[in-house]
């Protein structure tokens, strides 16, 4: 397995328990979520790199590993995505130095996998 194999295997599963409990308030948490990201003033591109220097600053590996996952869906390029990391790193510190690491080796698996292929929200 892969990074991104089982990081995205582990989500659906985890996503499927919690919704099956349809739980109204985290339902609309997700929902929420999803419609966040969908085009509007900024487009979805310009919203998933945003996500994605927000949660670099916010530590999250598994949200970078998600915006990452969807940036590179959208057709963002390794440059781009620098760019972000440069961001993230001048806004959240040093601290976000480990986090660029393994947001890199993540990407670089995206990369490996060949041609994108859509996935669902959060």
């Amino acid at each position: 397995m892969s990074l991104v194999t089982d990081f995205n295997a582990y989500r659906t599963k985890m996503n499927e328990k919690i919704f099956a409990q349809n739980n109204k308030a985290l339902n609309r948490f997700f929902a929420l979520d999803k419609n966040t990201y969908e085009d509007g003033a900024l487009d979805k591109k310009t919203k998933e790199l945003l996500g994605l220097v927000a949660s670099m600053v916010l530590r999250c590996d598994d949200c970078i590993r998600y915006h990452l996952g969807t940036c590179y869906e959208l057709g963002i390029t390794r440059d781009e995505v620098f760019e972000v990391f440069a961001i993230a790193n001048l806004v959240g510190g040093s601290i976000c130095i480990p986090h660029t690491r393994r947001a890199l080796e993540y990407w670089e698996e995206l990369e490996g996998q060949g041609p994108p292929t859509p996935k669902g929200g959060m």
